[in-house]
């Protein structure tokens, strides 16, 4: 039978050191995430089949709630639809709210479907739109479904697409301002944010830091029942205390803004507005954005002419290619008129 060890003991006049319960911990934050390795932000992986259609590569739900993420992502696209309509010379076949609707789909989705109406001789009545949202289109490519929910389904006839291209799949267009949405979120994250931060009064609360021994008790407790009379409606009330013997900096007031960890509300809002602005490429004074230096944004009307020329004009050229489909003249656009000052 093994003999049992007896614990040691120390000499005397040595003190024995407890053990350390503390360890040091290593840990890290993670590498920064490439947008390419984060599938799910955008769902962009492939057009599923669904059986009689395919699905589009990324969310139509998405980018409809990314329209109203930000104001300087809606704005750009409505600056350049109201220029389209504004010069869009209505035809029978195509009134200019219709028009309107399918050229939001256009710049929203990427893609812009329209239905040919059709009488029984087969002439042509009227061009409707079909909003891109709730549109698939069929396994065989040349069939288009109405899908606006998981139970509702009805094919298309005569349906005329118009999408901008894609690198990665010939099914469904996509957007040029996809790589701005992160961006657009940014920024309604940094409004959503600050709302937050005024809707529960943190900037207007404080921390009340007493060190001072000279206090009782009972003096505690009668400047918490009045700090807790003082909240409610009328707040902001004005507290006066006697602190008889105290010390300096026995009792401090810390405004909770103060030590709140900084968001950078203004740097995110104007660094997140250039992404938006540049991928739309849209002026920022056609969009009412003022100007934070002295010398502005330069002249209006030689912005607008250029910007005419470089997005306006090739998106009037890719909607006329509608006209070859139908047979006739359908789209068309007169001059754009430079409205800088009032008419005389």
């Amino acid at each position: 039978m093994a003999k049992r060890r007896r614990p040691f003991t120390p000499p005397s006049g040595h003190q024995a050191t407890p053990p350390s319960t503390e360890s040091i911990e290593a840990f890290t934050f993670g590498d920064p995430t490439p947008v390419l390795d984060r599938r799910e932000i955008m769902d962009y992986a492939e057009c599923l089949s669904a059986g009689k259609w395919y699905e589009p590569p990324i969310s139509w739900e998405g980018l409809a709630r990314s329209w109203n993420a930000a104001v300087h992502h809606k704005s750009a696209i409505a600056v350049k639809r109201n220029v389209l309509v504004s010069t869009f010379r209505p035809h029978p076949l195509l009134t200019r709210s219709a028009f309107a609707q399918v050229v939001i789909d256009y710049l929203v989705f990427g893609n812009l479907f329209l239905q040919q109406v059709k009488n029984r001789l087969g002439g042509l009545l009227a061009l409707d739109p079909a909003p891109a949202k709730f549109t698939r289109r069929g396994v065989d490519l040349s069939t288009y479904w109405w899908v606006p929910s998981y139970n509702q389904e009805r094919q298309l006839d005569n349906v005329i697409h118009l999408m901008e291209h894609d690198i990665n799949q010939e099914v469904y267009g996509l957007p040029e301002y996809l790589a701005a949405l992160n961006s657009a979120w940014l920024n309604e994250s940094a409004t959503l944010f600050r709302r937050k931060y005024y809707l529960n009064g943190s900037h207007a609360g404080f921390i009340l830091y007493m060190t001072d021994a000279a206090q009782q008790q009972g003096d505690v407790d009668a400047l918490r029942k009045a700090l807790k009379d003082s909240k409610g409606p009328g707040n902001f009330r004005n507290l006066f205390m006697y602190a008889p013997n105290g010390k300096k900096d026995g009792i401090q007031i810390i405004p909770i803004s103060e030590v709140a960890a900084k968001d950078e509300f203004f740097n995110i809002k104007n660094v997140t507005r250039d992404d938006v602005l540049a991928a739309h490429r849209v002026p920022p004074q056609l969009m009412g954005i003022i100007p934070s230096n002295t010398g502005g944004f330069g002249d209006a009307s030689k912005a607008a002419e250029v910007f005419y020329h470089n997005e306006i004009l090739p998106l009037q050229t890719r909607l006329q290619e509608i006209n070859e489909v139908v047979g006739q003249k359908v789209i068309d656009f007169g001059p754009y008129q430079l409205a800088l000052s009032p008419a005389a």
